[in-house]
């Protein structure tokens, strides 16, 4: 069980405390993801120093390679892969659904090929909480099944009422432990009467958080917002609230200022791999020649140790040249920019102007460009 605290609310936003069994998280909070066991261009340690109190591991690609069993011979993800504080792992319902037409989707669970060699494996809600036991994850996610956007209506109905049934099987498999947690997904899709029943069912099991599945997908920023309005007040609010898979920085702001506890997201690693560096004043792409003579830091109000120690001219001449150590400086500054952001949050809710802290982030970046 996981004890969470909330200490304030500014509106419809909340600071509070999430207390696992490798140590507390300070929400609103974001996750780097390390989906199979690391967080692309950086080590652990490096993670640990942007202030990232938590990081995501992943059932669908640990259970191929390296083995769930695998890794818990070694004690478990944490000391598999050097991470002493809490892991949160999606159920892998997401990566199953996205190899379509190399699955088979029955009532009992999902077999599937794997896209590393063809190897035939079934994953159900009691294989997938048997995984993330071994992997001995802090937070364990139900297994859903997941649609593509856009779909029709009957078509999400079925998919969310299947996600229901497989949220209770994971709520059986699941084994309970002082600081140990399972997230129950809200399902859905853009129909406001298929979430709000995906709630009903989901807190009528009852969980030790909830997740808000299905958005990010391809629908917007606009739409997300409008689901989010009637969704995130609509859960428990003794409980965390977990969007996944979000976002642009301004996704995050927005969702926060609905009520929304926690965040993970590619994006700030992805982007770093591929030159493009989130500031205070945009979205900068380091491979533009404009940078080539530039002796400024790539963000000036940033303390981070690639901000603290090299210029714009550098980095753009190791992307360049094609040099690893960009996609490493990169990563660690985004990353360090979006655990940043989450501190001004959590600072702007305690001290009850994160309303005004909303309307002037959403109004300066809202338009942000590649510079």
């Amino acid at each position: 069980m996981l004890k969470f605290e909330i200490h304030t609310i500014n509106q419809k936003a909340r600071r509070g405390t999430l207390k696992t069994a490798h140590g507390n998280i300070q929400t609103p909070a974001f996750m780097p993801v390390g989906t199979v066991g690391t967080v692309k261009a950086m080590m652990p340690e490096s993670v640990k120093e942007t202030g990232a109190e938590i990081i995501l591991g992943n059932t669908y690609h640990l259970m191929l390679r390296p083995t769930a069993e695998r890794v818990a011979s070694f004690g478990g993800l944490h000391k598999f892969m050097n991470w002493p504080g809490p892991i949160l792992t999606d159920s892998g319902g997401f990566q199953v659904m996205s190899l379509s037409g190399l699955r088979k989707i029955t009532e009992e669970g999902v077999t599937f090929q794997s896209h590393i060699d063809g190897s035939k494996h079934f994953l159900s809600p009691e294989r997938s909480m048997e995984i993330q036991y071994l992997l001995d994850s802090d937070i364990t996610m139900a297994f859903d099944e997941c649609v593509k956007y856009p779909a029709e209506y009957k078509v999400v109905q079925k998919s969310m009422e299947r996600s229901m049934r497989w949220a209770k099987r994971s709520k059986e498999a699941f084994i309970d432990r002082d600081g140990y947690g399972l997230f129950g997904i809200v399902q859905g899709g853009m129909f406001e009467d298929l979430r709000r029943q995906s709630i009903h069912d989901l807190t009528a099991i009852g969980f030790d958080g909830y997740a808000i599945g299905g958005l990010a997908v391809g629908e917007g920023q606009d739409m997300m917002f409008s689901v989010l309005d009637y969704t995130a007040c609509a859960l428990p609010d003794d409980k965390p609230r977990y969007l996944m898979g979000v976002g642009r920085p301004t996704d995050i702001v927005g969702a926060v200022y609905r009520g929304v506890d926690m965040f993970d997201c590619v994006m700030p690693s992805r982007s770093g791999r591929t030159g493009q560096a989130f500031t205070s004043h945009g979205v900068l792409n380091m491979r533009n020649a404009c940078h080539i003579d530039d002796h400024a830091p790539l963000d000036a109000e940033c303390t981070c140790p690639a901000c603290r120690n090299y210029t714009r001219g550098y980095i753009h001449h190791l992307f360049r040249a094609g040099e690893i150590l960009g996609s490493m400086l990169l990563t660690m500054h985004n990353i360090h920019f979006y655990e940043n952001l989450m501190k001004q949050i959590r600072e702007a809710i305690s001290e009850n102007r994160f309303e005004e802290f909303h309307d002037r982030f959403m109004s300066r970046f809202q338009n942000e460009r590649k510079m």
